[in-house]
């Protein structure tokens, strides 16, 4: 910019100089001007990109309102569908007490009606929470001396009582349900107890049951790795968390049934290797287009939420119908796949598959003619790197590069269309981060994200979280089950 910046005095120098000076430097102003076109368009594209159009998190849309999305229309109404079960308070068969409300006297003439039978009776039922309050259990082990050999006899306490006075399993098992599954702040969960148990429980007593809870679950944890590892397809995905006010990153493995999290000062291949388990799993990694994940020896599928979006962009941007087209197609596959799953057949037939396959080629040839290669100038100053180029060609040549593992999902009915599953697990993290703004200590990180992948796999099999935490404290967790691949 340092040309824009001239005085009046150095252009009547330059003038004075004659008529090559001018144009010299007509022309670093010009070239100065191409630059900052190039720059703010860059910036306004920049800034045209959203949650629903490119890999951005909805939390950087800030308070726009964002009406489009991938989305299309439902011909269905809103509200219950016809045949759809509704769900009511049903009449309870087991009443727990019944309440008389008793006729004592006429409404007309007076008359005392305490001892006259009742005719009929109208009932009504309300469901309704008993007084809840803590329920104080005092444990007596009898001590006694036998008669014969004089030798003193102790009755055994349960497992879980171990000090003269102490909190139950049932309540350390709320304690940390409340914090790690309703992510409740540690002071709001202590004033939920207080007020609804009347107990006074400080932050401490949750941190250290949450910390027991955490050591208690290894043996688990170490089932869900390996069951990851050994699993047919797996989904990974990670993202920024903040420990003692530093950015780290939280990574996810999982997939329909089990779920992982592991906390990391890197992002990258470091981490993975750590987590040990893309380094041994041997499935269908799906992920989306980050580099690390393309250095492990194992099958992989990208994310086509990603290329839907960045499809939107490109369209909505730039004005090329072909990235439209594309999107269909990919949208069209997947339904298609979906009609014949449930009809029960295990592949595409031959014909559509070539049909899907010839198509895409076709808008992938559209697509680069619209977006031609630009060589390099060779009088430009070389650069590290990959040559820039536009949005468009970057994302066809993935698609063009990674054409099977872009349309991984159309080859094998295990592999899902998307890593919607990761970033559903990783969703709840962040709205950790939203309610209690970070984590204090990588301690404390670590033992959320083990208790959390624990709850999260409880939920994806249908098991009690509550209960299961519970009998966490007891010795007796229950383990998730491990489908056989």
């Amino acid at each position: 910019m340092e040309a824009l910046k001239i005085s009046r005095e150095e252009i009547r120098e330059i003038y004075a100089q004659g008529e090559e000076s001018v144009i010299n430097l007509v022309e670093r102003l010009i070239e100065e001007l191409n630059k900052q076109e190039i720059r703010l368009e860059a910036l306004e594209k920049e800034q045209k990109k959203n949650s629903q159009n490119s890999s951005k998190p909805p939390s950087s849309d800030g308070l726009k309102r964002l009406p489009k999305s991938l989305r299309t229309k439902s011909e269905k109404k809103s509200g219950g569908q016809i045949g759809h079960e509704g769900s009511n308070l049903e009449w309870s068969t087991a009443v727990d007490y019944i309440e008389t409300h008793k006729v004592s006297e006429c409404g007309g003439c007076g008359s005392q009606l305490g001892e006259i039978a009742a005719i009929e009776w109208e009932v009504r039922q309300v469901h309704d929470l008993p007084p809840i309050s803590l329920r104080v259990t005092e444990h007596q082990a009898e001590i006694k001396y036998c008669p014969h050999c004089q030798q003193e006899n102790r009755g055994v306490f349960p497992a879980d009582v171990n000090s003269g006075v102490q909190y139950g399993s049932g309540l350390k098992g709320l304690m940390v349900y409340l914090i790690d599954y309703q992510l409740l702040p540690s002071e709001r969960a202590c004033e939920l107890l207080r007020d609804v148990l009347g107990c006074k429980i400080s932050e401490g007593t949750i941190y250290n049951s949450r910390q027991k809870c955490f050591e208690k679950l290894e043996t688990v944890e170490s089932r869900i790795i390996t069951a990851i590892q050994n699993a047919a397809v797996g989904n990974f995905d990670e993202t920024g968390i903040h420990i003692n006010g530093k950015l780290h990153w939280l990574h996810v493995a999982s997939n329909e049934d089990l779920t992982y999290y592991y906390v990391h000062a890197k992002r990258g291949k470091v981490a993975m290797d750590e987590m040990n388990i893309l380094p041994e799993f041997h499935g269908v990694s799906v992920h989306d287009g980050w580099s690390s994940y393309a250095k492990y020896d194992c099958r992989h599928a990208l994310c086509n939420a990603h290329h839907l979006r960045e499809l939107k962009y490109i369209a909505e941007q730039y004005q090329q119908p072909w990235a439209t087209e594309m999107s269909s197609l990919l949208v069209e596959i997947k339904a298609h796949i979906e009609e014949v799953k449930a009809l029960g057949q295990q592949a595409l037939s031959p014909e559509n598959l070539q049909l899907f396959q010839a198509r895409y080629q076709k808008l992938l040839e559209t697509g680069l003619a619209a977006n031609p290669s630009i060589p390099p100038n060779p009088d430009s100053p070389k650069s590290r790197g990959r040559p820039k180029q536009s949005p468009a060609k970057n994302l066809l040549d993935r698609l063009r590069l990674q054409q099977e593992q872009v349309l991984a999902f159309m080859l094998d009915f295990l592999v899902p269309f998307d890593n919607n599953q990761a970033e559903r697990d990783i969703r709840m993290t962040k709205v950790k981060q939203k309610i209690s703004g970070g984590f204090r200590s990588f301690l404390g990180a670590q033992i959320f994200c083990r208790i959390r992948g624990y709850i999260s796999t409880l939920k994806k099999q249908g098991l009690s979280v509550l209960n299961a935490l519970k009998l966490i404290f007891l010795d007796n967790p229950i383990l998730p089950a491990l489908k056989p691949e």
